[in-house]
């Protein structure tokens, strides 16, 4: 299966399209509507609750945008709906709730995250939602046993590697030396089979990448774009961006 045309035919915006100076924060409604209103794709990050529902939210503990510093996953979703955001009233949103809000208008990129611990709770819940979501959208993950799972639970959903050329210990402090080495030039890809790649745009070009685009037919996307810079290295290495900070020409 090949990606659809749909996936690259739009800038995507990065957790929506935010403004935190205009009180429209990342990951929250009106930073959807926003997205929507711009005829933009849209990223968003899911996490885990304690009640196994799928949460749009970067972060996997509170505090940097919002009030407390538990993690997400010790709390239901009910809770964490009613978790105080620091800079606007609008509340978090459950997977479900993003998909009758986006309703098909433009195309969802949600980037499964994970402790990189084998739990395939999320991802699982992932693939039930959009099993229902009869719209354009796309799951990815960092992690391979993610995407693993997406092909296996969901063979015909859409899915694709996020990565970078290389993984730090002490930034990747939860993926072993072992995934490491995996996720590393995608050395997963025989076994994840992703039907696209995300790669870091400051790393670009690269061997792997490459690769997947020129040699597999793999899209590639590439995050995050954020400066004029970016955008020329973009243009010239992949097929479409995921950017933030500024509002793409029509």
């Amino acid at each position: 299966m090949r990606a659809p045309d749909w996936l690259t035919a739009r800038p995507v915006a990065h957790r929506g399209l935010h403004d935190r100076a205009r009180g429209i924060i990342e990951n929250m409604p009106s930073a959807i509507e926003a997205a929507i209103a711009g005829n933009f794709s849209i990223e968003v990050d899911v996490q885990l609750t304690a009640d196994g529902e799928a949460v749009v939210h970067h972060d996997d503990v509170l505090g940097r945008l919002n009030e407390g510093r538990a993690a997400l996953v010790t709390l239901t979703a009910a809770q964490l709906k009613q978790v105080p955001f620091k800079d606007t009233t609008e509340r978090m949103l459950t997977l479900g709730e993003l998909g009758d809000m986006v309703a098909g208008r433009v195309a969802l990129v949600i980037e499964v995250k994970s402790r990189f611990d084998g739990d395939r709770k999320l991802v699982t819940r992932v693939a039930q939602v959009l099993a229902s979501y009869r719209a354009p959208a796309v799951a990815m993950s960092f992690d391979p046993d993610q995407v693993i799972a997406l092909r296996e639970l969901a063979p015909t959903l859409v899915r694709g590697v996020v990565a970078q050329r290389r993984y730090h210990e002490d930034e990747w402090t939860r993926a072993s030396v072992a995934q490491r080495h995996q996720m590393t030039a995608l050395r997963h890809a025989f076994r994840t089979q992703p039907h696209f790649v995300a790669y870091r745009v400051d790393e670009l070009p690269a061997p792997a990448p490459w690769i997947a685009r020129k040699l597999f037919g793999c899209p590639l996307l590439t995050w995050t774009v954020r400066t004029q810079d970016q955008r020329a290295r973009a243009a010239q290495y992949a097929d479409q961006m995921i950017f933030e900070g500024f509002v793409p020409e029509s």
